[in-house]
């Protein structure tokens, strides 16, 4: 709240109309609602980021364990 009172006190200062100062208040408002991550969006991507990061440790391993089980069978079968 403080910065769109700074912004309106400026645009007032340098003679911008009223109507057009408020205008540009709800236009920054409206951007910083919508287009602007708030605390609980950023630490909800995080909690989202590290069940990403634990389901490909997950399937790293199961990749790693199923090329290490075909290269012993295929030396087996070599031998």
């Amino acid at each position: 709240m403080k910065t769109e009172l700074a912004l309106y006190q400026a645009l007032i200062s340098i003679n911008v109309p009223e109507q057009k100062a408020n205008a540009v208040i709800e236009a920054l408002e409206t951007d910083m609602l919508t287009l602007l991550a708030t605390k609980a969006d950023i630490t909800a991507l995080r909690t989202e980021i590290a069940q990403l990061e634990v389901k490909l440790t997950i399937r790293m391993g199961v990749m790693l364990s199923a090329t290490t089980g075909v290269l012993i069978a295929a030396m087996k079968l070599l031998h």
